[in-house]
């Protein structure tokens, strides 16, 4: 029968109902538009903030058919669970540069503490041209030193900013009932956090043994200096013995 009674309609006919029916549409969109919003799927909500955010919408999957049943909690859960996996990815970064710079940072200050060794024993062994050049290198030596101290300081910054978002991003998750996600950027930031304080417990070690090092270098140069000075008295002396019977001499 409805084939029939549209089969009776001409084109017109057709086009001014169409019309009158897209009117009251507009109209009630302008009345109600709260419960039009309401009245979208879960899906096409989440699409609208995604884009505001920038988001990639690819990021969280949902089907025609899924977008009925999922909740806010689950959309929810869902989005801090994106926040905890961009929280523990830039933990990651920042935790694997700051590693790399610390162990760039310990080979130096080791490499210094064999020159300053070295350069230690052969103090009053070498003459001036050798000990400029040996000092020459030693400089060197600590302008790499400091280098490396400044870079793996700059991501240290940056590794502690990356461990709050993460703790915030944890927090979120739990408060959200994502306890999986929790749990998992918990254990990253101690993983983490593990990983920095045994490179950082090897570098105060090694600024521990250069700072014994220096401390000996300045105690043998003081006793090397006492040594030289005992030295040179030591060979005036016989001169000013010989003067003193020469004048006596004289007198007779």
């Amino acid at each position: 029968m409805t084939s029939r009674v549209t089969a009776g309609w001409n084109v017109d006919t057709m086009a001014a109902v169409f019309y009158r029916l897209m009117s009251r549409c507009s109209r009630l969109s302008r009345a109600f538009p709260l419960a039009l919003y309401h009245s979208r799927s879960p899906s096409r909500r989440w699409q609208r903030v995604a884009l505001g955010l920038g988001a990639t919408l690819a990021a969280i999957p949902i089907s025609q058919s899924q977008s009925t049943s999922l909740t806010h909690e689950d959309l929810i859960k869902r989005a801090v669970s994106l926040v905890t996996d961009g929280a523990n990815t830039f933990l990651s970064q920042t935790t694997l540069a700051l590693i790399d710079a610390l162990t760039e940072y310990t080979k130096a200050v080791h490499t210094l503490i064999s020159l300053q060794r070295q350069y230690t024993g052969l103090v009053g062994h070498i003459s001036e041209k050798e000990e400029d050049a040996i000092w020459q290198v030693i400089i060197e030596a600590r302008v790499k030193m400091s280098m490396y101290r400044e870079k793996y300081l700059s991501f240290d910054s940056k590794w502690l900013a990356a461990v709050s978002l993460s703790e915030m991003a944890a927090e979120a998750a739990y408060q959200a009932g994502a306890d999986l996600a929790s749990v998992t950027a918990h254990t990253h930031i101690q993983m983490a956090q593990s990983q920095v304080e045994e490179m950082k417990q090897l570098a105060l070690k090694a600024e521990a043994k250069l700072a014994q090092v220096q401390v000996e270098e300045i105690h043998v140069k003081r006793i090397e200096e006492a040594a030289a000075k005992a030295s040179k008295e030591a060979a005036n002396l016989p001169a000013k013995e010989e003067e003193i019977p020469e004048q006596y001499l004289r007198e007779d």
